[in-house]
């Protein structure tokens, strides 16, 4: 059967119907926690847990199947137990893609959702510093830079429902395992496998994987496995704190560095548009500073009580925060390791400032790496460059459907003043 075949029916519509049904349980938290941590007391999210897709693919599920596996995924719920298992695809000729958002740029939410239902995961209950063959086996899955193949036994039956996450990408069909079996030798490149053995620091370790060329999503797995750290203190990390961890550790390490270099000495303007998100980022002479807006449309997932469009601000001074950005959550750290690999690729530091424009389009997350991704596209483009912070600024405000008015007075970078940014 042609894998078409497989893919859910016009998903957007089913989940256009489904939050017509949803009232938020509170509008100021639900915008804040996004369904990511549970800040109303309610775990799961009510308001994901009511999107639910159902796919023609329930056919080819089964309580045992062979397929190639291309990473693992390690839960939240329970944590310090928690369920952990490898991701199987039902199609084995783009495994290799399905788990590896660098190379989704460019598709559709129905398209993304398509791929995603194509990845059945496994699951079973283990404390996060256990030590067994099953996480043994799950962990060889984890640092393999390819996709493995496996045969797996379930309990019973995977269930099917996509579920949605505003840190990490849609979730397909999933069920209890049994057991699997790994059918083919791994490839764990010499260098991770070295790493692994050191008797080093996690964060230590992710950078210096992370400076061997290894991207941030293979990363983001490899530290969920607990491969990383002191052998007495390894354990495994909940992949939605994972994929925030890694943003965060590469992002401090490369402002380490950038700290040290010269400043900019003129205004550059970035821009990009994917996936319903515009982003507009400005760099501006000065020391490290970094600042992220996000402005979401009303009736959206999480706006469906907004009459008007809301903003959110996070901030950093040179000296980076200690305080989790609780209000923008992974967006803000994804949205910040782009920018320092760019200043970083610079040799410069300087100010900057990322608007980030939710449209009404965007009607369920699809997860963090999409704001990576559009800041990393919108930074690879030849910026616009101007002589002072007006004219950047009257650029921006062309393709910002908010005044940038609303901006201003809600900054801690814009609102400073500096005489020679006006001349």
């Amino acid at each position: 059967m042609h894998r078409q075949a497989f893919y859910p029916k016009r998903p957007g519509c089913e989940i256009q119907r489904a939050m017509q049904k949803m009232r938020p349980i509170s509008k100021e938290l639900c915008l804040i926690c996004k369904g990511g941590r549970a800040l109303c007391g309610v775990s799961p999210c009510p308001l994901l847990q009511k999107i639910s897709i159902q796919a023609p693919i329930k056919e080819k599920l089964s309580e045992d199947f062979f397929g190639p596996s291309p990473s693992i995924f390690v839960g939240h719920q329970g944590y310090p137990n928690v369920f952990v298992g490898p991701m199987t695809s039902l199609d084995p000729e783009s495994a290799s893609l399905q788990d590896n958002p660098a190379q989704w740029y460019g598709s559709n939410i129905d398209e993304i959702i398509r791929m995603r239902s194509l990845l059945v995961r496994s699951k079973r209950r283990q404390g996060i510093k256990e030590r067994t063959r099953y996480l043994e086996q799950s962990r060889e899955l984890a640092l393999s830079v390819k996709p493995t193949d496996i045969e797996v036994l379930f309990k019973s039956k995977p269930t099917y429902k996509i579920s949605f996450s505003p840190i990490s990408q849609p979730m397909g069909p999933s069920g209890v395992i049994k057991d699997f079996r790994i059918t083919e030798n791994p490839k764990i490149p010499k260098r991770v496998d070295s790493v692994v053995s050191d008797e080093i620091k996690a964060v230590d370790a992710v950078f210096q994987l992370y400076r061997k060329n290894f991207d941030v999503y293979y990363l983001t797995t490899v530290l969920s496995s607990g491969a990383l750290g002191f052998e007495g203190r390894k354990k495994l990390v909940p992949t939605r704190w994972s994929i925030t961890a890694i943003d965060d550790i590469i992002a401090r390490e490369l402002m380490k560095e950038i700290r040290d270099f010269p400043e900019i000495n003129e205004f550059l303007v970035y821009e990009n548009t994917y996936l319903e998100n515009h982003f507009e980022i400005l760099m501006m002479p000065g020391r490290w500073e970094f600042e992220q807006f996000e402005a979401w449309a009303p009736k959206t997932l999480w706006t469906m009580a907004y009459e008007k469009p809301v903003i959110q601000e996070e901030y950093e001074g040179f000296r980076g925060r200690t305080a989790y950005a609780m209000k923008e959550g992974g967006g803000y750290y994804a949205g910040r390791i782009a920018v320092t690999e760019k200043l970083h690729e610079m040799r410069r530091q300087a100010r900057v400032v990322i608007f980030r424009e939710i449209y009404e389009g965007y009607v369920i997350p699809v997860g963090v790496w999409e704001v990576r991704e559009n800041v990393r596209r919108a930074l690879e483009k030849k910026p616009k460059r101007f002589n002072n912070l007006k004219e950047a600024l009257n650029d921006i405000s062309l393709r910002l459907t908010i005044r940038i008015g609303e901006y201003i007075k809600r900054s801690e970078i814009l609102r400073q003043r500096r005489i020679n940014e006006y001349l």
